[in-house]
């Protein structure tokens, strides 16, 4: 299989001053599929325009007829699986079958701390691992059990009490997840759940490693996920591979040129992966880059690939 080509827009610009153009850009570029962040306020961008990302992206649904939108990612710091699963299926409803979940644990930026009571501390990695493996199952009958006695649950941290998501996804069973993950209950969470893995690559090389280093901690990671997978007892063929780039050391390298992104994309599919998602260029960021030379790597990186 050819590798694929995505991109991620932030949703910081407004709908009608950019923001609806960037989608139909994506789309008109030949993109696999488009995401979006799914944060209340995400770093450098929190004193500045940020909007949501089920809105934005129903906003691209209709805008679009063949681009595939999703999150990269949503996770269980601010949301609950039974207002997210009716908001799934709606959108789902209004792409007519475009839309990939993206999810994961989360962090401990804005999203970790906008809500909490001024005594509360945020959630630990282990906490925080411990909503996503409840959250997922939930969240998958939530979107699969669409019958008229509604999905109930009694949990550690979610509660649902007969839900009913009548008519159910467009795309059946449900909705693809893709999976954030690179410990041993998320790559379980993939294995069982997922229709795809995401990985950023090791965040600890990221100031410091080198692409070499990079590369090798991505093939122990993928190794890891192959091992999660025969755990379960599912070939890890059958899921995706999605590197989200812009967080290992090569940073904004891959988007300085054609030649280079082929490069770097060839040495990453070598490790299996299915699809690299680059960012859409932000001016005076950490995902600065040209324009011209962004979009002719949207155009002619994927026939290099093949």
């Amino acid at each position: 299989m050819s590798l694929r080509l995505s991109t991620v827009i932030l949703p910081y610009l407004r709908w009608h001053e950019g923001g609806r153009h960037a989608w139909q850009r994506a789309e008109h570029l030949g993109f696999h599929a488009a995401f979006t962040y799914d944060h209340l306020a995400w770093r450098t961008f929190r004193d500045g325009p940020w909007f949501g990302a089920v809105p934005t992206l129903t906003a691209a649904a209709a805008v679009t007829d063949q681009l595939r939108l999703g999150t990269l990612v949503t996770s269980p710091n601010f949301r609950h699986p039974v207002t997210l699963a009716k908001e799934l299926i709606s959108l789902d409803d209004i792409s007519n079958g475009r839309i990939t979940l993206g999810i994961g644990a989360g962090g401990t930026g804005f999203d970790a701390t906008t809500l909490l009571k001024s005594d509360q501390e945020p959630w630990t990695p282990r906490e925080r691992a411990d909503r996503l493996s409840e959250f997922v199952p939930l969240l998958d009958r939530l979107l699969t059990e669409d019958g008229t006695d509604g999905v109930s649950h009694d949990g550690d941290f979610y509660s649902a009490h007969e839900a009913r998501n009548i008519p159910g996804c467009v795309q059946r069973p449900r909705l693809p997840f893709a999976v954030a993950a690179t410990g041993p209950r998320g790559l379980k969470l993939a294995a069982r759940y997922g229709q795809a893995w995401v990985t950023t690559g090791d965040p600890k090389l990221y100031e410091t490693g080198t692409p070499e280093q990079s590369i090798q901690a991505i093939r122990g990671q993928a190794e890891k996920l192959a091992a999660a997978c025969a755990t379960v007892g599912r070939d890890v063929a059958e899921l995706d591979k999605i590197l989200l780039t812009g967080f290992t050391p090569d940073r904004g390298r891959p988007l300085q040129s054609l030649d280079a992104f082929v490069d770097f994309a060839g040495r990453h599919a070598e490790l299996g992966f299915t699809d690299i998602v680059i960012h859409w260029p932000i001016p005076d960021s950490d995902f600065a880059a040209d324009q011209k030379v962004f979009e002719r790597i949207a155009m002619e990186a994927p026939a290099q690939l093949r």
